[in-house]
């Protein structure tokens, strides 16, 4: 049997791309040069997918596209952007808006689309406005420099009608499972679940709906396809013939390629916001960043699995863990939603939700979110609290507004410290880096780490220093004609960094 050495020239060039530089083992028995560790290196390339923002004719949005500094020099490929081969870039553009059906879809004669600028520079936030309904959805990719840490947010105040509120999301990337609990079929609730592929293939998607009783059954969700760059918007409440349901449970894969995903909620008594994805389902959850004067809150849980879940339900406050008052367990059946309200929750403080197995020795995993009220009567908000899962590195928020911005930082378990920096304005200011040091089994609320001199939108910035786990969340707020609009935006680690092997392995094959 003979010894065959691969193409060592190929198999360099292939490794020098990802990682730039390679090692290899000499052939013909040659000794093999020390192993080393593996490292970590900055992504080279980044994918976001944003939902378009609204269909009211008075809606106004603002995008802002933001690349923490700091983080490696990772070489451009240029793959997938505008811009030259080897020029760092950050750009979205519009994708096309289809039904459920794969066609085009309907409607009036919308404006040309007003596309975000791209991002030219870590550090300093871009934005951008687009009005009314002829605002598209966006998909896009950074890359080089400008890819570690990438992010858009989409922030669009609508001041009347049936969809008013305030919405906001931090545009996701795409992928093949999403979670939401805490959407709707209800009669006064519009939730369109929206699906944006931002690849240059088309994918196929498939939508669970699962209710206090279990599966919501329907012919309607298996296969929707989702053409190359292209948006597909399904209203929930028409893929099922069953009994409208408040608390319902979206489930969304895809059998082919990728999709972004999120709900858009609109309550034509509450309000109106986006309901991002929740984390993936495990044992514990928390969902951070409950304004202290919440009206109400519902907390909205669904278990995956074969066994049913006993949770014990906690509030990290300022000052300490507590139980709520009448409400320390939840019981959720397996493939059932469960629903549980929590008035006067935060009693004046803010604060998060912590969810365990009642029985530690019987973790079973599941999904959460919360729906928090804001206001009374007819001057009422909605907003949405997933749970998120805890920054290992490094998490950003973009479009921060001063006096409008509470920034909440949750350590479930261990004291813990992290890093804050409040981004140079995106027309002026000076960058604000604060370490903050959280006690255990609290939450920490910041409302004056602003920039100094702001002028426009910044972002807030959270990096892990020790401890334990942290969670964070954003709240801007910005009232309207007596109406207390806000959103909740939940920190999502950016991955800016991947782990990359060493290149150092035997590359002989026998044949």
């Amino acid at each position: 049997m003979k010894r065959t050495t691969l193409s060592l020239i190929a198999v360099a060039t292939t490794l020098a791309a990802v990682t730039g530089f390679a090692s290899l083992t000499a052939p013909d028995g040659a000794p093999a040069p020390e192993a080393k560790a593996a490292s970590r290196l900055p992504v080279e390339r980044t994918g976001l997918a944003c939902p378009a923002p609204s269909t009211s004719e008075v809606a106004e949005t603002r995008y802002t596209s933001y690349t923490p500094p700091g983080t490696g020099t990772g070489t451009a490929t240029g793959q997938g952007s505008p811009g030259k081969a080897g020029q760092p870039t950050a750009q979205l553009t519009a994708a096309a808006s289809t039904t459920a059906s794969g066609g085009t879809a309907q409607g009036g004669k919308a404006k040309a689309p007003k596309i975000p600028a791209p991002v030219t520079a870590p550090g300093k936030p871009v934005t951008s406005e687009a009005d009314g309904p002829g605002a598209p959805a966006l998909t896009g990719a950074a890359t080089g420099t400008l890819a570690p840490g990438w992010t858009v947010q989409q922030t669009t105040v609508v001041p009347a009608g049936g969809a008013r509120g305030l919405l906001g999301l931090s545009c996701g990337a795409a992928d093949t499972d999403f979670w939401f609990p805490a959407a709707s079929t209800a009669k006064e609730r519009q939730d369109y679940v929206h699906l944006t592929n931002p690849d240059d293939t088309a994918a196929v998607a498939d939508i669970e709906l699962y209710g206090p009783e279990g599966v919501l059954k329907s012919q309607f969700t298996d296969g929707i396809p989702v053409p190359a760059h292209a948006t597909v918007p399904v209203l929930l409440s028409t893929l099922t013939a069953a009994a409208p349901q408040q608390s319902v449970t979206v489930h969304v894969t895809t059998r082919s390629g990728r999709v972004g995903a999120a709900v858009g909620s609109a309550d034509e008594k509450l309000g109106s916001d986006w309901l991002a994805a929740a984390a993936d389902p495990a044992t514990t959850a928390v969902l951070p960043g409950i304004p202290a004067d919440a009206t109400s809150v519902r907390l909205v849980a669904f278990v995956p699995g074969d066994d049913d879940a006993d949770l014990k339900v906690q509030l990290a406050t300022q000052t300490g863990t507590i139980v709520p008052a009448g409400a320390g367990t939840l019981h959720v059946k397996s493939g059932m939603t469960a629903a549980l309200d929590l008035p006067d929750l935060t009693r004046g403080q803010a604060a998060s939700l912590l969810l365990t197995p009642s029985d530690p020795k019987k973790p079973t995993p599941f999904v959460a979110a919360l729906r928090v009220v804001r206001g009374k009567g007819e001057n009422t908000e909605v907003a949405f609290v997933p749970a998120t899962a805890a920054i290992s590195a490094r998490a950003t928020v973009a479009d921060n507004r001063a006096k409008a911005s509470t920034l909440s930082l949750t350590a479930p378990g261990a004291a813990a410290q992290v890093k804050v920096t409040a981004s140079a304005g995106s027309e002026g200011g000076t960058p604000v880096t604060r370490t903050v040091s959280l006690k255990a089994g609290t939450t920490t609320s910041l409302t004056d780490l602003v920039p100094g001199g702001v002028k426009g939108s910044y972002a807030l910035t959270v990096e892990k220093v020790s401890g334990g786990p942290v969670h964070a969340a954003r709240t801007l707020a910005l009232p309207q004609d007596g109406t207390p609009m806000f959103t909740v935006q939940t920190f999502v680690d950016d991955h800016g960094t991947v782990e990359v092997p060493s290149a150092h392995q035997d590359l002989g094959v026998l044949d």
